[in-house]
Protein backbone atom coordinates (compact mmCIF):
# COMPACT_ATOMS: atom_id res chain seq x y z
CA UNK A 1 0.00 0.00 0.00
CA UNK A 2 1.24 3.85 -1.00
CA UNK A 3 2.82 5.81 1.82
CA UNK A 4 0.15 8.66 0.72
CA UNK A 5 -3.10 5.79 0.81
CA UNK A 6 -1.73 5.12 4.36
CA UNK A 7 -1.87 8.30 5.31
CA UNK A 8 -5.16 9.06 3.98
CA UNK A 9 -7.21 6.46 5.47
CA UNK A 10 -5.50 7.42 9.18
CA UNK A 11 -6.74 11.22 8.00
CA UNK A 12 -10.21 11.05 10.51
CA UNK A 13 -9.29 9.09 13.17
CA UNK A 14 -10.38 10.25 16.79
CA UNK A 15 -13.95 11.59 15.48
CA UNK A 16 -15.23 14.27 17.75
CA UNK A 17 -19.11 14.39 19.08
CA UNK A 18 -20.70 17.44 17.86
CA UNK A 19 -23.33 19.33 20.31
CA UNK A 20 -24.33 20.85 17.39
CA UNK A 21 -24.11 20.74 14.07
CA UNK A 22 -24.30 23.76 11.16
CA UNK A 23 -25.56 23.59 7.48
CA UNK A 24 -25.19 20.07 7.07
CA UNK A 25 -27.90 20.63 4.11
CA UNK A 26 -25.98 23.41 2.10
CA UNK A 27 -25.11 21.06 -1.30
CA UNK A 28 -23.50 22.48 -4.51
CA UNK A 29 -25.76 22.94 -7.63
CA UNK A 30 -22.82 21.69 -10.17
CA UNK A 31 -22.31 25.03 -11.62
CA UNK A 32 -20.27 23.77 -14.59
CA UNK A 33 -22.03 20.84 -14.93
CA UNK A 34 -18.61 19.10 -14.82
CA UNK A 35 -18.55 15.62 -16.71
CA UNK A 36 -18.92 12.30 -14.65
CA UNK A 37 -18.96 15.10 -11.46
CA UNK A 38 -21.61 14.64 -9.06
CA UNK A 39 -21.28 17.05 -5.75
CA UNK A 40 -21.76 15.48 -2.27
CA UNK A 41 -25.30 15.17 -0.95
CA UNK A 42 -26.22 16.56 2.60
CA UNK A 43 -23.89 16.10 5.21
CA UNK A 44 -21.82 14.45 2.74
CA UNK A 45 -19.34 17.94 1.69
CA UNK A 46 -15.98 17.79 2.61
CA UNK A 47 -16.30 19.60 5.80
CA UNK A 48 -18.57 19.45 8.90
CA UNK A 49 -18.76 21.92 11.44
CA UNK A 50 -20.34 23.00 14.76
CA UNK A 51 -20.02 22.87 18.18
CA UNK A 52 -18.00 20.78 20.59
CA UNK A 53 -17.16 20.58 24.72
CA UNK A 54 -13.73 20.66 25.51
CA UNK A 55 -13.13 21.06 29.22
CA UNK A 56 -16.77 21.97 29.68
CA UNK A 57 -15.93 24.64 27.55
CA UNK A 58 -17.77 25.36 24.03
CA UNK A 59 -15.69 25.34 21.14
CA UNK A 60 -16.18 25.76 17.30
CA UNK A 61 -15.04 23.09 14.99
CA UNK A 62 -14.38 23.22 11.51
CA UNK A 63 -13.56 19.24 10.86
CA UNK A 64 -12.26 18.71 6.85
CA UNK A 65 -12.71 15.16 5.14
CA UNK A 66 -10.41 13.96 3.36
CA UNK A 67 -12.02 10.41 2.36
CA UNK A 68 -15.12 13.28 0.74
CA UNK A 69 -13.82 14.60 -2.82
CA UNK A 70 -10.46 14.69 -1.60
CA UNK A 71 -11.17 17.42 1.44
CA UNK A 72 -11.50 19.55 -1.53
CA UNK A 73 -13.17 23.26 -1.10
CA UNK A 74 -15.61 24.12 -3.20
CA UNK A 75 -18.74 26.23 -2.95
CA UNK A 76 -20.60 24.34 -0.37
CA UNK A 77 -17.61 23.71 1.69
CA UNK A 78 -16.23 27.20 1.37
CA UNK A 79 -20.00 28.61 2.64
CA UNK A 80 -19.43 26.25 5.32
CA UNK A 81 -16.43 27.64 6.56
CA UNK A 82 -17.23 31.24 5.99
CA UNK A 83 -20.40 30.59 8.18
CA UNK A 84 -18.71 28.47 10.62
CA UNK A 85 -16.18 31.69 11.38
CA UNK A 86 -18.67 34.14 11.46
CA UNK A 87 -20.94 32.17 13.79
CA UNK A 88 -17.97 31.59 16.20
CA UNK A 89 -17.25 35.43 16.18
CA UNK A 90 -20.88 36.32 16.83
CA UNK A 91 -20.92 33.95 19.87
CA UNK A 92 -17.28 34.47 20.37
CA UNK A 93 -16.06 30.97 20.92
CA UNK A 94 -12.68 30.05 20.38
CA UNK A 95 -12.91 27.43 17.48
CA UNK A 96 -10.85 24.44 15.85
CA UNK A 97 -9.31 22.85 12.53
CA UNK A 98 -8.94 19.50 11.70
CA UNK A 99 -7.55 20.66 8.27
CA UNK A 100 -7.32 17.64 5.45
CA UNK A 101 -7.42 19.19 1.99
CA UNK A 102 -6.11 18.12 -1.73
CA UNK A 103 -6.91 21.96 -2.35
CA UNK A 104 -9.28 23.93 -4.51
CA UNK A 105 -12.47 21.50 -5.84
CA UNK A 106 -11.62 21.02 -9.85
CA UNK A 107 -14.64 20.27 -11.10
CA UNK A 108 -16.46 23.78 -9.57
CA UNK A 109 -13.67 25.76 -11.16
CA UNK A 110 -13.25 29.58 -10.42
CA UNK A 111 -16.41 29.01 -7.84
CA UNK A 112 -14.22 27.28 -6.03
CA UNK A 113 -10.90 28.98 -6.57
CA UNK A 114 -12.74 32.37 -5.12
CA UNK A 115 -13.45 31.10 -1.63
CA UNK A 116 -9.58 30.97 -0.75
CA UNK A 117 -10.68 34.74 -0.47
CA UNK A 118 -13.81 34.34 1.39
CA UNK A 119 -12.29 32.22 3.88
CA UNK A 120 -9.57 34.57 4.49
CA UNK A 121 -11.94 37.61 4.27
CA UNK A 122 -14.10 36.05 7.35
CA UNK A 123 -10.70 35.05 9.42
CA UNK A 124 -10.19 38.25 9.13
CA UNK A 125 -13.57 39.40 10.58
CA UNK A 126 -13.43 36.31 13.13
CA UNK A 127 -9.27 38.04 14.13
CA UNK A 128 -10.72 41.52 14.58
CA UNK A 129 -13.36 40.20 17.16
CA UNK A 130 -10.20 39.39 19.40
CA UNK A 131 -11.00 35.55 19.35
CA UNK A 132 -8.42 33.09 19.10
CA UNK A 133 -8.20 29.44 16.62
CA UNK A 134 -6.09 26.37 16.24
CA UNK A 135 -5.29 24.06 13.83
CA UNK A 136 -4.32 20.94 13.35
CA UNK A 137 -3.09 19.92 9.58
CA UNK A 138 -3.69 16.19 9.19
CA UNK A 139 -2.76 13.94 6.02
CA UNK A 140 -3.06 15.42 3.29
CA UNK A 141 -3.24 19.09 3.59
CA UNK A 142 -1.94 21.10 0.27
CA UNK A 143 -3.25 23.69 -2.15
CA UNK A 144 -6.02 25.91 -1.98
CA UNK A 145 -6.87 25.61 1.72
CA UNK A 146 -3.40 25.58 3.07
CA UNK A 147 -2.98 28.44 0.87
CA UNK A 148 -6.22 30.44 2.53
CA UNK A 149 -7.43 30.28 5.79
CA UNK A 150 -5.94 27.05 7.09
CA UNK A 151 -2.97 28.73 7.60
CA UNK A 152 -3.44 31.41 9.83
CA UNK A 153 -4.46 29.94 12.44
CA UNK A 154 -2.97 31.35 15.32
CA UNK A 155 -1.60 27.86 16.93
CA UNK A 156 -0.83 25.63 14.25
CA UNK A 157 -0.11 21.63 15.02
CA UNK A 158 1.00 19.25 12.54
CA UNK A 159 -0.02 14.87 12.74
CA UNK A 160 3.59 13.23 12.44
CA UNK A 161 3.79 12.18 8.59
CA UNK A 162 1.30 13.92 7.06
CA UNK A 163 1.96 15.75 3.53
CA UNK A 164 1.73 19.56 4.12
CA UNK A 165 2.42 21.97 1.36
CA UNK A 166 1.22 24.14 -0.94
CA UNK A 167 1.68 22.17 -4.16
CA UNK A 168 1.28 18.28 -3.68
CA UNK A 169 4.30 16.00 -4.35
CA UNK A 170 2.26 15.05 -7.29
CA UNK A 171 1.42 18.32 -8.78
CA UNK A 172 5.38 19.37 -7.80
CA UNK A 173 6.51 16.52 -9.78
CA UNK A 174 3.99 17.89 -13.12
CA UNK A 175 5.69 21.55 -12.25
CA UNK A 176 9.33 20.71 -12.03
CA UNK A 177 9.97 17.39 -13.21
CA UNK A 178 11.10 15.22 -10.37
CA UNK A 179 9.04 14.69 -7.05
CA UNK A 180 10.20 16.30 -3.93
CA UNK A 181 12.76 14.50 -1.33
CA UNK A 182 11.64 12.83 1.34
CA UNK A 183 12.36 15.62 3.56
CA UNK A 184 10.25 18.07 2.19
CA UNK A 185 6.29 18.78 2.10
CA UNK A 186 6.26 16.79 5.51
CA UNK A 187 5.03 17.56 9.19
CA UNK A 188 8.40 17.30 10.43
CA UNK A 189 9.74 19.88 7.88
CA UNK A 190 6.64 22.53 8.53
CA UNK A 191 7.94 21.98 12.40
CA UNK A 192 11.56 22.11 11.60
CA UNK A 193 11.10 25.40 9.86
CA UNK A 194 8.62 27.05 12.49
CA UNK A 195 5.94 26.66 10.16
CA UNK A 196 3.89 24.94 12.41
CA UNK A 197 3.65 24.89 16.35
CA UNK A 198 3.34 21.15 17.74
CA UNK A 199 3.45 17.82 16.30
CA UNK A 200 0.54 16.47 17.65
CA UNK A 201 -0.31 12.62 17.10
CA UNK A 202 -3.95 11.70 16.35
CA UNK A 203 -5.02 10.43 19.18
CA UNK A 204 -3.78 13.90 21.02
CA UNK A 205 -6.33 15.98 19.06
CA UNK A 206 -8.35 17.11 21.63
CA UNK A 207 -6.08 17.09 24.41
CA UNK A 208 -4.15 19.77 22.48
CA UNK A 209 -6.99 21.69 21.57
CA UNK A 210 -7.60 21.73 25.09
CA UNK A 211 -4.89 23.09 25.79
CA UNK A 212 -4.83 25.65 23.22
CA UNK A 213 -8.31 26.83 23.66
CA UNK A 214 -9.48 25.93 27.20
CA UNK A 215 -6.39 26.68 29.07
CA UNK A 216 -5.64 23.51 29.87
CA UNK A 217 -2.01 23.48 28.84
CA UNK A 218 1.18 22.05 30.96
CA UNK A 219 4.39 24.17 32.44
CA UNK A 220 7.31 24.61 29.74
CA UNK A 221 9.52 21.93 30.15
CA UNK A 222 13.43 22.91 29.96
CA UNK A 223 15.74 20.86 27.53
CA UNK A 224 18.59 18.96 29.14
CA UNK A 225 22.13 20.07 30.63
CA UNK A 226 20.54 23.85 31.10
CA UNK A 227 21.52 26.57 34.00
CA UNK A 228 20.44 25.48 37.66
CA UNK A 229 17.49 27.89 39.29
CA UNK A 230 19.50 30.43 41.01
CA UNK A 231 20.68 29.11 45.02
CA UNK A 232 18.84 30.70 47.86
CA UNK A 233 21.48 33.04 49.18
CA UNK A 234 21.96 36.09 52.19
CA UNK A 235 21.24 39.55 50.35
CA UNK A 236 24.46 41.47 49.26
CA UNK A 237 23.88 45.15 49.33
CA UNK A 238 27.60 46.32 47.56
CA UNK A 239 27.10 47.74 44.02
CA UNK A 240 28.81 45.60 41.81
CA UNK A 241 31.64 46.88 39.37
CA UNK A 242 30.74 47.16 35.39
CA UNK A 243 32.99 44.58 34.10
CA UNK A 244 32.07 42.12 36.96
CA UNK A 245 28.43 42.67 35.98
CA UNK A 246 29.57 42.05 32.52
CA UNK A 247 31.42 38.89 33.17
CA UNK A 248 28.62 38.11 35.25
CA UNK A 249 25.88 38.43 32.89
CA UNK A 250 27.48 36.24 30.19
CA UNK A 251 28.92 33.47 32.63
CA UNK A 252 27.94 29.89 30.99
CA UNK A 253 26.07 28.51 34.07
CA UNK A 254 24.01 31.91 34.32
CA UNK A 255 20.38 31.44 33.57
CA UNK A 256 19.31 32.85 30.61
CA UNK A 257 16.03 33.91 29.12
CA UNK A 258 14.18 30.11 28.70
CA UNK A 259 15.03 29.36 31.96
CA UNK A 260 12.99 32.51 33.43
CA UNK A 261 10.42 31.84 30.94
CA UNK A 262 10.09 28.39 32.56
CA UNK A 263 10.31 29.50 36.34
CA UNK A 264 7.94 32.46 35.91
CA UNK A 265 5.23 30.85 34.14
CA UNK A 266 2.57 27.69 34.92
CA UNK A 267 1.45 26.87 31.22
CA UNK A 268 2.85 27.20 28.53
CA UNK A 269 1.48 26.81 24.56
CA UNK A 270 4.73 26.98 22.50
CA UNK A 271 5.13 29.35 19.24
CA UNK A 272 7.43 28.10 17.25
CA UNK A 273 10.27 29.36 15.09
CA UNK A 274 13.19 28.23 13.14
CA UNK A 275 15.82 30.43 15.26
CA UNK A 276 15.65 28.51 18.50
CA UNK A 277 17.62 31.65 19.99
CA UNK A 278 14.09 32.94 20.84
CA UNK A 279 11.50 31.58 22.08
CA UNK A 280 7.59 32.59 21.98
CA UNK A 281 4.68 30.94 23.96
CA UNK A 282 1.26 31.93 25.21
CA UNK A 283 1.42 31.26 28.60
CA UNK A 284 0.23 31.33 32.07
CA UNK A 285 1.54 33.58 35.05
CA UNK A 286 -0.70 33.83 38.37
CA UNK A 287 -4.12 32.70 36.55
CA UNK A 288 -3.57 35.35 33.41
CA UNK A 289 -3.00 34.74 29.94
CA UNK A 290 0.58 36.40 29.05
CA UNK A 291 2.45 36.36 25.71
CA UNK A 292 5.70 35.54 26.43
CA UNK A 293 8.85 36.48 24.35
CA UNK A 294 12.63 34.94 25.61
CA UNK A 295 15.76 35.22 24.17
CA UNK A 296 18.08 32.22 24.80
CA UNK A 297 21.38 32.46 25.08
CA UNK A 298 22.02 28.69 25.29
CA UNK A 299 20.40 27.64 22.27
CA UNK A 300 23.70 26.81 20.63
CA UNK A 301 25.26 25.44 23.77
CA UNK A 302 27.80 28.12 23.84
CA UNK A 303 26.36 30.66 25.99
CA UNK A 304 26.43 33.25 23.40
CA UNK A 305 23.74 32.43 20.68
CA UNK A 306 22.51 35.46 18.64
CA UNK A 307 18.74 36.02 17.75
CA UNK A 308 18.68 36.39 13.88
CA UNK A 309 15.74 37.68 10.92
CA UNK A 310 13.45 34.46 11.64
CA UNK A 311 13.93 35.57 15.57
CA UNK A 312 12.48 38.60 14.82
CA UNK A 313 9.82 37.86 13.04
CA UNK A 314 8.74 34.80 15.63
CA UNK A 315 8.52 38.09 18.33
CA UNK A 316 6.54 40.12 15.79
CA UNK A 317 3.99 37.31 15.40
CA UNK A 318 3.63 36.97 19.19
CA UNK A 319 3.58 40.61 20.10
CA UNK A 320 0.68 41.11 17.32
CA UNK A 321 -1.05 38.15 18.98
CA UNK A 322 -1.02 40.27 22.13
CA UNK A 323 -2.80 42.61 21.00
CA UNK A 324 -5.02 40.82 18.82
CA UNK A 325 -6.11 39.12 22.10
CA UNK A 326 -5.68 41.74 24.29
CA UNK A 327 -3.34 39.82 26.28
CA UNK A 328 -0.04 41.81 28.02
CA UNK A 329 3.31 41.03 27.04
CA UNK A 330 6.29 39.73 29.10
CA UNK A 331 9.79 39.60 27.31
CA UNK A 332 13.11 38.01 28.70
CA UNK A 333 16.05 39.51 27.85
CA UNK A 334 19.33 38.13 27.45
CA UNK A 335 21.52 38.29 23.79
CA UNK A 336 24.98 39.18 23.37
CA UNK A 337 22.97 40.96 20.17
CA UNK A 338 21.37 40.40 16.93
CA UNK A 339 23.35 37.85 14.19
CA UNK A 340 24.83 40.15 12.47
CA UNK A 341 26.71 37.80 9.56
CA UNK A 342 25.79 37.56 5.83
CA UNK A 343 23.32 35.08 6.33
CA UNK A 344 21.29 37.34 8.39
CA UNK A 345 22.20 40.54 6.42
CA UNK A 346 20.59 39.42 3.36
CA UNK A 347 17.98 38.12 5.20
CA UNK A 348 17.06 42.02 6.55
CA UNK A 349 18.25 41.48 10.04
CA UNK A 350 17.80 45.26 10.57
CA UNK A 351 14.62 45.50 9.09
CA UNK A 352 13.06 42.72 11.29
CA UNK A 353 14.89 44.46 14.31
CA UNK A 354 13.12 47.92 13.28
CA UNK A 355 9.41 45.83 12.83
CA UNK A 356 10.06 44.21 16.11
CA UNK A 357 10.06 47.56 17.20
CA UNK A 358 7.18 48.39 15.40
CA UNK A 359 5.28 45.81 16.49
CA UNK A 360 5.60 46.48 20.48
CA UNK A 361 4.82 50.06 19.83
CA UNK A 362 1.83 49.55 18.19
CA UNK A 363 0.29 47.07 20.73
CA UNK A 364 -1.99 48.25 22.60
CA UNK A 365 -1.75 46.15 26.01
CA UNK A 366 0.87 46.45 29.15
CA UNK A 367 4.28 45.55 28.39
CA UNK A 368 7.00 44.12 30.33
CA UNK A 369 10.97 43.66 30.05
CA UNK A 370 13.27 42.17 32.51
CA UNK A 371 16.98 41.75 31.57
CA UNK A 372 18.11 38.75 32.93
CA UNK A 373 21.47 38.89 31.60
CA UNK A 374 23.02 41.07 28.73
CA UNK A 375 20.87 43.49 27.25
CA UNK A 376 23.39 43.65 23.65
CA UNK A 377 22.80 46.36 21.18
CA UNK A 378 19.82 46.76 19.15
CA UNK A 379 18.92 43.57 18.77
CA UNK A 380 18.24 43.50 22.55
CA UNK A 381 16.74 46.98 22.21
CA UNK A 382 14.24 45.43 19.40
CA UNK A 383 12.42 43.47 23.15
CA UNK A 384 12.68 46.14 25.60
CA UNK A 385 11.03 49.22 24.41
CA UNK A 386 7.89 48.26 27.09
CA UNK A 387 5.74 49.72 29.32
CA UNK A 388 8.48 48.66 32.45
CA UNK A 389 11.99 47.70 31.70
CA UNK A 390 13.46 45.94 34.78
CA UNK A 391 16.33 44.74 35.67
CA UNK A 392 18.00 41.72 37.36
CA UNK A 393 20.56 43.00 40.07
CA UNK A 394 23.70 41.93 37.89
CA UNK A 395 22.39 42.66 34.60
CA UNK A 396 23.46 44.66 32.11
CA UNK A 397 22.71 46.51 28.86
CA UNK A 398 24.59 48.83 26.99
CA UNK A 399 24.66 50.44 23.63
CA UNK A 400 27.58 48.03 22.15
CA UNK A 401 29.40 45.08 24.13
CA UNK A 402 32.70 46.27 25.79
CA UNK A 403 35.26 44.81 23.25
CA UNK A 404 33.58 46.11 20.76
CA UNK A 405 32.90 49.67 22.05
CA UNK A 406 36.65 49.47 23.00
CA UNK A 407 37.99 48.03 19.12
CA UNK A 408 35.88 50.73 17.58
CA UNK A 409 37.47 54.07 20.03
CA UNK A 410 40.52 52.84 21.10
CA UNK A 411 41.50 50.30 18.75
CA UNK A 412 41.72 48.24 21.52
CA UNK A 413 39.54 45.17 23.03
CA UNK A 414 41.92 45.27 26.19
CA UNK A 415 40.38 48.61 27.31
CA UNK A 416 37.02 46.91 27.48
CA UNK A 417 37.14 47.13 31.22
CA UNK A 418 37.06 50.54 31.47
CA UNK A 419 35.45 51.09 29.09
CA UNK A 420 32.18 49.06 30.35
CA UNK A 421 32.25 51.22 33.66
CA UNK A 422 31.90 54.96 31.49
CA UNK A 423 29.69 53.16 29.21
CA UNK A 424 26.74 53.12 32.40
CA UNK A 425 25.35 50.17 31.55
CA UNK A 426 24.56 48.48 34.78
CA UNK A 427 20.94 48.12 36.46
CA UNK A 428 21.77 50.88 38.40
CA UNK A 429 23.24 53.22 35.94
CA UNK A 430 20.28 52.53 34.25
CA UNK A 431 17.72 53.53 36.39
CA UNK A 432 19.76 56.69 37.47
CA UNK A 433 19.66 57.62 33.70
CA UNK A 434 15.39 57.02 33.66
CA UNK A 435 16.34 54.50 31.05
CA UNK A 436 15.03 51.35 33.66
CA UNK A 437 12.16 51.27 36.08
CA UNK A 438 13.80 49.19 38.58
CA UNK A 439 15.91 46.63 39.51
CA UNK A 440 15.23 43.51 40.80
CA UNK A 441 17.69 42.32 43.66
CA UNK A 442 19.22 38.44 42.51
CA UNK A 443 20.74 37.85 45.58
CA UNK A 444 18.15 37.09 48.00
CA UNK A 445 16.99 34.11 49.96
CA UNK A 446 14.24 32.78 46.92
CA UNK A 447 15.51 34.74 44.08
CA UNK A 448 12.47 33.46 41.74
CA UNK A 449 10.04 34.05 44.33
CA UNK A 450 11.10 37.41 44.71
CA UNK A 451 11.16 37.79 40.42
CA UNK A 452 8.20 36.62 39.66
CA UNK A 453 6.80 38.80 42.57
CA UNK A 454 8.18 41.89 40.55
CA UNK A 455 7.10 40.60 37.29
CA UNK A 456 3.52 40.02 38.17
CA UNK A 457 2.97 43.88 40.43
CA UNK A 458 4.83 45.05 36.67
CA UNK A 459 2.09 43.53 34.41
CA UNK A 460 -0.60 44.57 36.90
CA UNK A 461 0.96 48.62 37.18
CA UNK A 462 2.22 48.77 33.47
CA UNK A 463 0.34 51.78 31.76
CA UNK A 464 0.16 51.29 28.03
CA UNK A 465 2.28 53.75 26.61
CA UNK A 466 4.42 54.40 29.13
CA UNK A 467 7.15 53.20 27.13
CA UNK A 468 7.01 56.44 25.19
CA UNK A 469 7.31 58.41 27.68
CA UNK A 470 9.72 56.71 29.63
CA UNK A 471 12.33 57.01 26.98
CA UNK A 472 11.18 60.84 26.04
CA UNK A 473 11.81 62.09 29.92
CA UNK A 474 15.17 60.17 29.81
CA UNK A 475 16.05 62.31 26.64
CA UNK A 476 15.03 65.15 27.42
CA UNK A 477 16.75 65.05 30.95
CA UNK A 478 20.11 64.06 28.55
CA UNK A 479 19.08 67.65 26.73
CA UNK A 480 19.54 71.38 27.26
CA UNK A 481 19.76 74.30 24.88
CA UNK A 482 22.26 75.93 24.31
CA UNK A 483 22.38 79.87 24.40
CA UNK A 484 22.07 80.99 20.64
CA UNK A 485 25.08 82.59 19.50
CA UNK A 486 25.27 86.69 19.19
Amino acid sequence: MRPERVANERANLAPVSFEETWDHSLVSVDPLQFPGYHPPGPGEESVRTGVIRLRDRPIALIECRFDHVGGTMGVAAGEMIVRAFDRARERRLPLAAVVASGGARLQEGMLSLIQMGRTVSAVQRYAEAGLMWAAIYTPHTTGGVYASWASLADVRGAEPGAVIGFGGPRVVAEVTGQYPPPTSHTAESAYANGLVDSLVPAADRLDWFAAVLAGDCQPLVLPANRPERPERRSAVLTEPDAWECVLAARAPQRPSGLEWAAWLTDGWIELRGRDRSLRAGLARIDGRQVVVVATDRHALDDAAARPGPAAFRLAQRAIALAHRLSVPILTLIDTPGAEPGPAAEADGVAGEIARTLQAIAAARVPSVALCVGEGGSGGAMALAHADRLLMLSKAVFSVIGPQAGATILYRDAGQAPELAAALGLRAADLVRLGVADGIVEENVLDPVAVVRAAVIDALDSAIIGARDSRAATATGLALVEAPAEL
